[in-house]
Formats: structure tokens, sequence, C-alpha cells
């Protein structure tokens, strides 16, 4: 290779990624902020910041400059805010278990507050309690400049970067009130007492810090299933070694390690039964309420509960490789994605800050030029500025998608990314895999029948040899077959899969060829006496495949092998419900037509209406999904195995079942954890609850600015009311969207 073309295949580096903590932020136009100065920094591709994780996600380009971690952290930092490593964060959200948590600034501002709002309600029963001037100044001022020094710092970065934000805003408001009020008593004549406003600046300062404490003890019950997830990571972990058993820190476990799991504890790590058996709770992760069955051999996943057998397990993988820590992975991806809808709500406070600004600008001159006179226009300038801060508009998207993703994760479906789970409640078709999807996985050889005069048990064994390495299902069906009858397998040779059509492999010196009719039809295999049995049981709904050996002369048909298997439980019903909703089912299927309608009408599907789609060819699925999705259909593929993986990414949405492939559940936007048919409704639901809370916390959200900004403008908001609102929409927005908390699919 020329050094040309090094240089060339260098420069073509994969993206890194980074994720960043970013404190600080309090509103819409802060992500906005710290979204372009990441994106300025030479080499960064993309950069999305989650306003309610309180985290940036920034994909850079590996080769541009290296310790690309300390220039995106000054970024941050000279755009006004605190960048912390992802480790620094889940630290700081770990130590801040109490509810109460940060309540002190509130609290201060509570009691500094307090006396100079009282001798407002005092005025309501025609009692005067008045505090002199220099009782309320002193009241007054460590709420402006103690407890709000965090909106004048935030306020004036923003500012030297022409832009706008919430702090600004409180800022200008509260100053503008508090130095209204030391003009006025400095100004006033001797013996009298004027009407001065340092409550309002104080008490706006108090309520934004007390909402904004409120939003962030619900933002700490978002996050409550990642935190429950990192949870069930135990810390120890007892080593099998030559001296016994040994307690080691689980973070020095190592694949193929022997590790033993006594009744009642949590499994490091994932692993095979080496020993012994036991039943396994695995319901924080897979939603499962049952305990399972393992034995030995059976599969161990890192975090679920040891019942009452004491095992000895190998170790497989562990780390960043183990399931939990993949399922951790997925729903903090998704958590921190930014949701199409979240575009239009940025552009939005792109300008809201200036347009608020230049509103309350043209509310002061207009009062002004009707001659209210320079305190009562600085007043109702000042609520349009306090009323207007874009607090809820941030938090309305993000704060939906991390309870909806939470809480599905709960319930075992993984949600991969906020695109996947805006779109799937708008799916009308769902396109199912059929093996291992609707059906158990499990096919059994049902029949096995043989040329005139060929010995059954021979042709079984060497057919069975053919298959040993192969994971279909249809494979091991024979391998089992033969094993239950006791037939020596011998070792095969030259073994070579052919994609979608069968296998084919040299046993004792013969050349057989396993697959399905289709590829005997291709390679001109006459079945002679055997059509007319394949006839016989394909109409039967059996699955048939068909052995054929190579001859001087060509090809020459050997055996036929008939295969069922049984719908999954619970499938027919979860085909059913989806109906009664208006979705349009089909199963696509690489069976003969006959068996697939048998199976299609077992679990309840129409095959006269289309509903079944069968002879499909494993690379041809992916063209079948996008031929349902013509005429603007929004469509979703349900499927589990590597073959599925086009078809998955073809779909709008795709769905892979939990016990497929890592392939499937890599190309899928949804991946439902335990396998189960009826997760698919759950996980449309789940979507269609997280999109409404989406809009009705934005049509909240922008209701707020809408009916309040006129209001306030108008002289109808004082401005300790619009604190008081202002401070309500977030903690609405954030309510709103932990009742989706609520949800389980059962509902």
């Amino acid at each position: 290779m020329t050094t040309a073309s090094l240089l060339s295949a260098a420069s073509v580096a994969t993206p890194d990624t980074l994720d960043l903590g970013v404190g600080g932020m309090t509103c819409a136009s802060c992500v906005g902020r710290v979204e372009r100065a990441l994106r300025k920094v030479p080499g960064v591709q993309d950069a999305t910041v989650n306003l309610a994780t309180e985290r940036a996600h920034i994909v850079y380009d590996p080769t541009t400059a290296p310790g690309m971690d300390a220039v995106l952290r000054r970024a941050v930092r000279n755009a006004g805010y605190e960048p912390r490593s992802a480790a620094e964060q889940e630290a700081g959200e770990a130590q801040e278990q109490s509810p109460w948590a940060g309540f002190m600034p509130v609290a201060v501002g509570l009691l500094l507050s307090a006396p100079l709002v009282l001798p407002m309600f005092g005025d309501l029963f025609g009692q005067h309690w008045m505090l002199p001037a220099w009782a309320q100044f002193l009241l007054a001022t460590p709420v402006q400049f103690w407890l709000g020094a965090r909106f004048y710092k935030a306020g004036w970065h923003a500012a030297k970067a022409l832009t706008g934000n919430m702090d600004l805003l409180v800022a200008l408001g509260t100053s503008a009130g508090y130095g209204l009020s030391l003009w006025l008593w400095l100004t006033a004549h001797p013996g009298h007492e004027p009407h001065l406003y340092f409550e309002a600046s104080a008490v706006v300062i108090t309520l934004v810090l007390l909402g904004k404490w409120l939003e962030a003890r619900a933002k700490r019950q978002t996050t409550a299933a990642i935190r429950a997830l990192h949870a069930l990571r135990p810390e120890l972990a007892h080593l099998l070694g030559r001296d016994g058993e040994v307690d080691v820190p689980v973070a020095e476990v190592m694949a193929g390690d022997r590790l033993v799991v006594r009744p009642g504890e949590r499994i490091p790590v994932d692993g095979l039964v080496a020993e012994g058996q036991t039943q396994v709770d695995e319901s924080m992760l897979t939603g499962e309420p049952l305990p399972v069955p393992r034995e030995a051999g059976g599969q161990l996943t890192g975090g679920s509960i040891n019942g009452d057998g004491r095992i000895v397990m190998q170790v497989t993988a562990v780390g960043g490789e183990t399931v939990l820590a993949r399922i951790i992975r997925l729903v903090e991806d998704a958590q921190a994605a930014k949701a199409p809808i979240q575009r239009l709500v940025d552009q939005v406070s792109a300008v809201f800050v200036p347009t608020v600004i230049a509103i309350a600008l043209v509310t002061l001159l207009g009062w002004l030029w009707a001659g209210v006179g320079v305190e009562t226009a600085l007043i109702r300038a000042v609520a349009v500025l306090v009323i207007a801060c874009p607090c809820a508009l941030g938090l309305a998207t993000p704060a939906a998608i991390m309870a909806g993703t939470g809480v599905a994760a709960k319930h075992g479906i993984l949600i991969k990314d906020a695109e996947a789970l805006e779109i799937a409640h708008r799916v009308r078709t769902v396109a199912f895999d059929k093996t291992g999807t609707l059906t158990v996985g499990r096919p059994r050889l049902t029949a096995f029948h043989v040329e005139p005069g060929s010995d059954e048990a021979g042709v079984l064994a060497a057919v069975a040899a053919v298959q040993s390495g192969s994971e279909h299902p249809l494979a091991r069906a024979v391998v089992a077959a033969a094993q239950e009858r006791g037939l020596s397998v011998g070792q095969p040779e030259g073994v070579r899969a052919v994609p979608g059509r069968g296998t084919e492999g040299e046993v004792a010196g013969r050349s057989y060829l396993v697959g399905s009719l289709r590829w005997m039809q291709e390679l001109g295999v006459d079945l002679g006496p055997l059509a007319a049995d394949a006839t016989a049981l394909q109409g039967q709904g059996a699955t048939v495949s068909a052995v054929a050996e190579r001859v001087t002369v060509g090809l020459a048909a050997r055996a036929l092998l008939a295969f069922g298997d049984e719908p999954k439980p619970g499938a027919r019903e979860a085909l059913a419900r989806l109906k009664a909703q208006g979705v349009r089912c089909v199963m696509i299927s690489g069976d003969n037509r006959g068996a697939a309608e048998a199976m299609a009408r077992r679990l309840g599907l129409d095959p006269e209406a289309g509903e079944v789609m069968a002879e499909v060819l494993p690379g041809d699925k992916a063209a079948v999904v996008t031929a349902l999705k013509k005429d603007g259909q929004i469509v979703a593929m349900v499927g589990d195995g590597v073959n599925d993986a086009p078809a998955l990414a073809a779909a709008d949405v795709g769905m892979a079942m939990g016990n497929g492939t890592d392939v499937a559940m890599h190309a899928a936007g949804v991946t439902l954890m335990r396998g189960d048919p009826a997760l698919v409704a759950a996980a449309l639901d789940i979507s269609h609850r997280t999109v409404a809370k989406i809009r009705q916390n934005l049509f909240w959200a922008f209701a707020y600015n809408v009916a309040g900004i006129p209001l306030a403008a108008l002289g109808y908001l004082s401005p300790v009311v619009a604190g008081a609102a202002m401070a309500l929409s977030s903690v609405s927005v954030m309510t709103n969207a932990l009742l989706l908390k609520r949800w389980s699919p059962d509902k």
C-alpha cells in the first residue's frame, strides 16, 4: 500500500464519542448555548445536550487533536458552565439520595422573604404591618446578592456570549425591582414612607430557587430506573481457586473464572451453570415475575438473584460486555438522546429570550408613554421578564423520555433511541418473523421418510453429522432426534452452509446436501417416490426439508424430513390485542406456504387477508418490509435472528427479541428482553403514552408563556405572582412526566 493510501485510510477514522456532565444549565437556551460551543470545537461532528440529565453527548474525529476531553471541557467552561465527567456526575447523584438534598438555600430564602410578604397578607385584613425601609433592605439584600449570585454569574456569561437564558431574565427582572426600591427609599422625602418592591425581588428569587429544587428532586425520580439497574451489581464474588473460595472484587473477575453463587445472592457477572441447579429471579432485567430454572449449561445473567440452590458458574462476560452493562448503556443512551420533536423546541428557544427582553422593553416604554409613571412601568416590565423564563420548554421533552424509557426498562422493554420511542406510537403494521418470535423456536423432527431400500438409521446419522455444527433450529432438531434414537453421529468434512437454503458436507466419503425443497428444485433434484410424501406432509402444515446425495450422474434424493413447531404461549392473544388496536399483523416465514399458513391459522392470522408472507428467503425479508412501508405506512419489524437484522434496520421501528442474537439487538431500536410477543403491544403503548406526555408538557410550557406574557405586560400580574407561575410551570412539567412511572404492560 502506498503512503498516500495509508494516509487516506488513516484520515477516515471511526468517530469517537464522549459523554460529559454539564453543571449550571437552567433552561432550553442554556442547552442551545452549550451545543453551539461544543460544535465550534475543531473535529466535533455532532453534540447533543440534555437538560434533564445534564449531560452532553459528543461525536468527534479522534485524529483531529490529542486530548479532546480537555478541549471539550474547556469549551464548556468558557461558555459559562461547569464540565463534569460521567463518573463525577454519578458520584454526585449517588450522594444526593436524601429527598431534602440542596434545600438549604431555599430554606434561607423562605426565612428572609417571609417577613417581607406577611405585611401583604395583613393588608387584606386591614392591618398595616409594613416593615421600615431599612429592615426590608437588610432582609432583601442577602437574597438578592447571595442567594441570587448564581443568576448574575450565569446571566453575565450569557450576555458576554450575546445570548440569553433564564438566569439573565431573572437577574434583569429582580435587579430592576431591587434597584427601583433602593432608589425610591433613598430619594423619599423625610417622614414619607414610599411603597417599596424589595419583597418582589426577594420572593421571585426564592420561588425560582424553590422551583429548581423541586425540579431537581423530580429529576432524581426520573433517573431511578438507571440507579436501580446500577444497584444490581454486587461488589464481591466468590472465586473458586486452588485454595477454595476466595472473596474478590467483581472488577477483578475475568472470563473463564469459576465462581460460587450461594442461595439468595445476586449473580455477579454473566456465565453458565457448571455445577448444581437452581431457580433464578430475573425480574429486574426482564420483567418476568416468575423464577426460571437453571441446570448445568444454563445461562446466567449478572444482576439476577439466585434461588435456593448453591451453584458453580463459569464466567463468560465481565465489565462492559455483560448483559446488565449493555442494558444500562442502552437506557442511558436513550435518555440522553434528543427526540425529533425537541428540535422544534430548540429553534424556538434560540430566539425566545431576546424576544422576551424586547417585549419587556416595549412594555416599559408603552406604559411610560401611557403616563403611569416610571415605578408602575418598570414593575410591569419586570413581571414580563420573570414569567417568561423558558425552563419548562427545556424540560418538557427530555423529562418525559427519561420517565418513559425508565419505566419501560423496568418491565423488560429496552428502547435504544428516542426516535424509535417517538415513532412507535404511529405504527400501523407489525411484521413478525415466525421461528423463535411467534413460535417456540424449538422445532421437533416429526417425520423422516427415506427412499425405498435405504437404511433409515444410517441416513439419519449422516444427516445429523452434516447438521451437527449448525445453530439453525431445524439442524438442532435433527441432531436431537438422532441422539434420542441412540445413533452414533460421526465427524463431517467440508461442511458448507448455503444461506437461506441449507447445508452441504461429507460423511464417510459420501457427499450430502440437506435443505429446503426450493433448493432441491433449483438444483434439479427429482424427488421421485418421495414427492407424494412431501405434498402430504406440507398439506398437514409441516415444514419439509429434503436430503440429496451427490452421485456420479448428479444428485439423488435420499430422504424427507418433516418438522413441527409450537406457537409461543400467549402469542395468539398478543396478536389479537394488536388487531383490536387497529394494527395490522403480518407473519414472515421462509417455510413453504402450506406450513406457514397452517401455523398462521393457529396464531389467529388470516392468510386470505394477506397476513402471511411465505417462502421468503432471509435476504429478502428487508425487501418485504420495504414493500409493507408503501403508501406511507409506519411499519415495525419483530425478529430474533442474524438474518432478521437487515429487516429490523429497514423497518421504521425494529424490535428484537432479547432471547435472540446480539446482531438483531444492535440493529433494532427496541429490545424485548423476555422474548414475549405481548411486549410488542406494550412497547407501542408506552410510546403512545410518552409522546402524549411530551405533547402535554409542550402545550403547558407554551401556554404559560403565551398567556402569562400578555397578562404581565398589561399589568394584571405582579412580579411575585409571575415568579410563582414560572416556578410552577417547571414543576408541573416534571410532575406530569413522572406520572408515567405508574405505567405497566398489564394496564
